[in-house]
């Protein structure tokens, strides 16, 4: 294993808030010290950073792999490939595949075959009901013993309240975390955007931000009668930020997230129909947009994720209303993000800590930070760096993104997951 001795870096380091020139040793695997002036040992490999930033690698929670039953639209080893080039060392996986994740039998599946073909960190969640169908709750323990961090069922809602209650409540006896997707599911269904004068002038069916308020509403007050951990998976209304609030305040086990999508596009990139901006939840408000912003600064709302969701062409190329949800965002996430540094949003330490530190620590991992002792994940970036996106290069097996054809700024230059290079830029 080579030892590293990385030199004139720009280290950020989201959990002492440190964003300043120094040196950081890599030693086994794992950093051995960082700081202004660390001893030089003999038997290193020394890499010059020129100045760039030297960062801990992205945990990126609620990736969509492909595998099993969809391997034509990603698999573990383009997935992989994607998140080193984008500077994501450890993605956190959904179940929503086909068949679902909702046995071990599954879940040791997917397993092997992502130690088998993804050069990055893979760590899977498990499917809170079976088949996501919201009726009877998985083997949440056996699934824990066989590797899964959380449990969800991703953009189904569990509607009925008995079931979702006795599964917080099971959850809680085994310590096991439970992200869910805030949404008001009869409201929300069928809709493709936010309601308002755009969506009226478009002609898309809608649905009000409050269906989001509604849906966190009724996850807190379950929370609080089974004492569960919750993670929501995005929280994208200004209109649902004051009950996360109090949920925090009243000391309840919750935290939430969002997706670069809703922190940095709105509802009028729709424009035309483009059915690459359809995600769920539709893109919201400006107003909405700047709150959650706001919400990420002042730690409110505690992950970045990139909510990375692969569909092919023909799922894609339809009508708006009828066309496949989600987008793809291993790639882009670091450089879509770099849009709330350049703007003066969020400083680098703060978009760190929302996209490694925060997630490592509500899954309990050891990564995310600059701690001497902690695996070297990491990522070096240039965060000025123009370029224009063309989709047709992203390692993904679908090219779904909304930022094709935009100008964007940061590049990464190499990505390191324990101490080893799993990318570099050429």
């Amino acid at each position: 294993m080579t030892n590293i001795l990385f030199t004139n870096a720009r280290l950020i380091d989201p959990e002492s808030g440190i964003d300043d020139l120094g040196t950081l040793l890599v030693r086994d695997g794992r950093i051995a010290a960082e700081g202004h002036e660390v001893a030089v040992p003999d038997d290193v490999e020394l890499v010059d950073c020129g100045g760039k930033c030297l960062a801990p690698g992205i945990v990126d929670i609620g990736v969509k792999v492909c595998e099993p039953g969809e391997r034509h639209k990603e698999s573990y080893k383009s997935a992989g490939l994607a998140a080193a080039a984008g500077g994501v060392t450890t993605i956190v996986t959904r179940p929503d595949t086909m068949p679902t994740i909702d046995s071990p039998e599954t879940l040791e599946f997917v397993t092997r075959r992502a130690q088998v073909d993804a050069p990055v960190n893979v760590v899977p969640m498990a499917a809170l009901t079976k088949g996501r169908d919201g009726r009877e709750m998985t083997e949440i323990g056996f699934l824990m013993d066989a590797g899964a961090v959380a449990f969800t069922d991703c953009d189904h809602v569990v509607s009925n309240t008995k079931v979702f209650l006795r599964a917080l409540t099971y959850a809680r006896s085994c310590g096991a975390l439970v992200m869910a997707h805030p949404q008001e599911p009869t409201l929300s269904a069928g809709a493709a955007a936010t309601s308002g004068k755009f969506a009226s002038l478009r002609g898309l069916p809608a649905v009000s931000p409050m269906a989001e308020r509604m849906g966190l509403d009724r996850d807190i007050a379950l929370i609080e009668m089974s004492g569960a951990r919750y993670h929501a998976d995005q929280i994208t209304t200004a209109r649902a930020l004051p009950a996360l609030e109090r949920a925090k305040r009243n000391g309840l086990d919750i935290t939430a997230g969002v997706s670069i999508h809703h922190l940095t596009l709105n509802e009028l990139d729709v424009a035309d129909y483009r059915t690459f901006f359809k995600v769920k939840p539709p893109l919201r408000s400006e107003e909405d947009r700047l709150a959650v912003v706001e919400a990420v600064k002042t730690g409110l709302i505690d992950t970045i994720s990139s909510m990375h969701t692969p569909q092919d062409e023909e799922s894609k190329r339809l009508p708006f209303e009828e066309a496949a949800s989600g987008a793809v965002a291993l790639e882009t996430l670091l450089p879509a993000a770099m849009r709330l540094y350049h703007a003066e949003y969020l400083t680098l330490p703060d978009l760190f800590r929302a996209m490694a530190l925060n997630p490592a620590k509500r899954l309990g991992l050891p990564v995310g930070r600059l701690t001497p002792g902690a695996p070297a994940d990491l990522v070096l970036f240039d965060p000025d760096a123009p370029f224009i996106l063309d989709r047709s290069t992203l390692r993904s097996k679908s090219r779904n993104t909304p930022f094709d054809g935009q100008r964007m700024q940061g590049k990464v230059l190499a990505t390191y997951v324990a101490g080893q290079p799993v990318y570099r830029r050429a």
